[in-house]
């Protein structure tokens, strides 16, 4: 299965990205198929250079079956690729305390209702 992923370049804590098509198999500074593009997250958000995708050739590899990271494929359809929106990951995963605070809440209003019927009895 061939991946569209990140491959980290650059020297500590100077990270830059190079954006791939390469075997799902191999490792993520290895070999690779073709170079798509680069990223780099120290540029500002408003800059170009910050992230700069061959638009052609990854329609293309997508069109081919490729599998784009969780990344790539917000860069992809941030840019307007088609076929990327897919692939459009998952950018909010529930979390553990919406749950408990929806508990809580519950429990305080069985609480209030306890209360009052309570009160009512008594009176």
């Amino acid at each position: 299965m061939i991946k569209i992923r990140l491959s980290r370049g650059g020297r500590t804590n100077l990270p830059y990205y190079r954006i791939l098509a390469t075997n799902s198999t191999s490792p993520r500074d290895s070999k690779f198929l073709e170079k798509l593009g680069t990223y780099n997250p120290l540029l500002g958000d408003s800059d170009e250079k910050r992230v700069t995708i061959n638009k052609e050739r990854a329609e293309y590899w997508l069109s081919v079956g490729a599998q784009p990271s969780e990344k790539v494929a917000k860069f992809l359809i941030n840019l307007g690729v088609k076929g990327a929106e897919k692939y459009k990951p998952n950018f909010k995963p529930k979390t553990k305390g919406s749950n408990l605070k929806k508990k809580a809440q519950e429990k305080l209003a069985k609480d209030l209702e306890a209360q009052k019927s309570q009160e009512e009895a008594s009176a």
